[in-house]
């Protein structure tokens, strides 16, 4: 060997095995994912005009009523009456009481069963926390992707079967236009934790009463907690329930968590909320609410003081006003979309009570049909498939863009697919 070969360096390895639970994805967390295609696609054309439809972020300023309740807030850091530091890790306690009377009033949720937060998808990991390994989990199936994620972190779950695009241990209920995007519980196997989202994110459909009636009593029946999302209430245009709680017997099999995140704009501020009630126990009797509180107190210092000014402001009367025109704005932008795609013969679902469309491209795969769009017309939307098996077929639309490039991607759509 020629001495002046260099030997070839070896990365130094500790001795720490890493986690096996993380070996299990197979792929990519589908809105990094989305977000690195879209880059690519910008550095390949770099003089498109890329219109986002795809991340359910929000577009639009948040409201003044509420940005300025923050800046006072922050104003009021810089003096010495006006300080505070650490404040309770569950939250503020006009806040959580603001809360439990603008979105439970009467229906028995108190202010201390109200957790306040960074976010719901931050919650939804904390409650996984709570659980533990040992338990099984179900999810609709199209569903939010941080359910099976954090199932899979936490080992839930068995090794991921990529000819069924599912992982093991984890019991999928088929949500389609078929069944109306409710699971026939009749053919749902029994599990310990329920994830159910509604009104649904991706495809934007809403449990009506009788459907969460059924629900919560086939969670009696079983014995099992829901995680109910309701991250999108304040969008329902239909009478629908708008939490889990207005149902008889919920407090006794479930927990809800939501969000201002698409009602004021706070994707960015981040603040949130988890209601455990008190009534709800685990199989030993133990309240369900004291483990979570000792997980909040564990890994969270409470949510930002400033953002918890602007979630009071939310809850004032000019702020709930402001909200509602905000959702105002966005629903019709979906209205937009839907008309869109179904002056074009396409077979669409949602809108209606979310911010998300439902477009059905039958026999094809949902990434080509992705791929197609941003190819073609430099739009992002999201494949079915990355919500899960029942996706398949499907792209989700989001309603969450300026008016302007709504309106202009609606003519693209047009273009496309006339």
């Amino acid at each position: 060997m020629s001495p002046f070969k260099q030997k070839e360096k070896t990365a130094y390895k500790t001795q720490v095995a890493r986690n096996a639970n993380m070996a299990k994805f197979q792929a990519a967390y589908i809105f990094p994912e989305i977000a690195r295609r879209r880059d690519a696609h910008l550095q390949k054309y770099p003089d498109a005009q890329v219109i986002s439809l795809g991340l359910g972020d929000t577009t639009e300023p948040i409201p003044e009523v509420i940005t300025s309740a923050m800046e006072k807030r922050s104003q009021a850091l810089s003096t010495l009456e006006g300080y505070s530091g650490y404040g309770p890790a569950q939250g503020e306690k006009p806040l959580r009481a603001a809360i439990a009377s603008t979105f439970y009033d009467n229906l028995g949720i108190e202010e201390d069963d109200i957790f306040v937060s960074d976010g719901a998808k931050c919650d939804i990991s904390r409650l996984q926390l709570v659980f533990g390994s040992n338990v099984t989990m179900a999810v609709q199936s199209p569903s939010y992707p941080a359910y099976v994620q954090s199932s899979v972190v936490m080992g839930q779950t068995a090794q991921y079967q990529k000819d069924v695009e599912k992982f093991g241990n984890i019991e999928y209920m088929t949500c389609t236009p078929e069944n109306g995007f409710f699971p026939d519980l009749l053919n749902v196997a029994r599990t310990d934790i329920i994830f159910f989202c509604s009104p649904n994110n991706p495809t934007g459909s809403a449990a009506t009463r009788e459907q969460l009636t059924q629900l919560v009593q086939f969670a009696k029946d079983n014995g099992s907690i829901i995680v109910y999302d309701s991250a999108y209430a304040m969008y329902m245009s239909d009478d629908n329930p708008r939490s889990i709680f207005e149902i008889p017997g919920a407090k006794e099999v479930a927990i809800e968590t939501s969000s201002f995140s698409k009602y004021a704009g706070f994707t960015g501020v981040r603040l949130g909320w988890t209601a455990v009630p008190k009534q709800l126990l685990f199989s030993d009797g133990f309240p369900v609410s004291k483990d979570f509180n000792r997980i909040v107190c564990t890994c969270f210092s409470g949510a930002s003081n400033i953002a918890q000014a602007g979630g009071l402001a939310c809850l004032s009367p000019e702020g709930i006003k402001a909200m509602h025109d905000v959702i105002s704005f966005y629903k019709e932008n979906t209205r937009i979309i839907v008309d869109t795609f179904e002056s074009l013969g396409f077979k669409v679902y949602g809108g209606k009570n979310a911010p998300y469309v439902w477009i059905h491209f039958p026999g094809r795969s949902s990434w080509d049909v992705f791929n197609e769009i941003l190819e073609k017309i430099h739009v992002v939307t999201i494949p079915g498939i990355g919500f899960g098996p029942g996706g398949e077929g499907f792209i989700r639309v989001s309603a969450f863009g300026h008016r302007r490039n709504v309106l202009e991607a609606s003519e693209r759509f047009k273009q496309l697919y006339k």
